[in-house]
């Protein structure tokens, strides 16, 4: 029988304990774009949930998923810009302002959702995965996978 300490459900339920009573971060997700009286509307980004942010994890309280793309909503204003980028991540920000998130609130956009139950069995789900049973994640694009249990103490110390 495993350690529950030593599960990935049993990490990020440590997480949580030690999480509780810290702000969290909403996430978001464009919503199916209606037309009313025929004239469409704008983009807007809708809350969907709230997480810990917590480096490359966003943990919920009965769920995980992986960072995306960080935004401050903020209302939307002409704004010159000298990189197309730019104008697609203002355009965003405004998405969500209009979505209903406050000015200049954090939000998470482009997350993926993860099976920590999946990674206990030895599936991998998203950046979560078994390495010789043990859980870790892949903190980095070009790094190898880190121990989930190393990870999670570093980035909570940091708080």
């Amino acid at each position: 029988m495993t350690d529950a300490s030593t599960t990935t459900v049993g990490l990020l339920d440590a997480a949580r304990a030690r999480l509780a009573g810290s702000p969290r971060e909403r996430l978001g997700d464009w919503a199916a774009n209606r037309r009313i009286l025929g004239i469409g509307r704008a983009p807007r980004i809708l809350p969907v949930t709230e997480a810990w942010h917590v480096g490359v994890l966003l943990i919920g309280d009965d769920r995980v998923f992986a960072t995306g793309e960080v935004l401050r909503a903020r209302h939307d204003a002409v704004r010159g810009y000298t990189a197309e980028a730019q104008r697609a991540r203002s355009e965003r920000a405004a998405a969500a302002f209009r979505g209903g998130f406050a000015e200049g609130e954090v939000l998470h956009l482009g997350w993926a959702e993860m099976d920590a139950a999946a990674v206990d069995r030895g599936e991998s789900s998203g950046i979560l995965s078994l390495v010789d049973g043990v859980p870790h994640v892949a903190w980095s694009t070009t790094g190898p996978p880190r121990p989930l249990a190393a990870y999670l103490d570093d980035m909570l110390s940091l708080r």
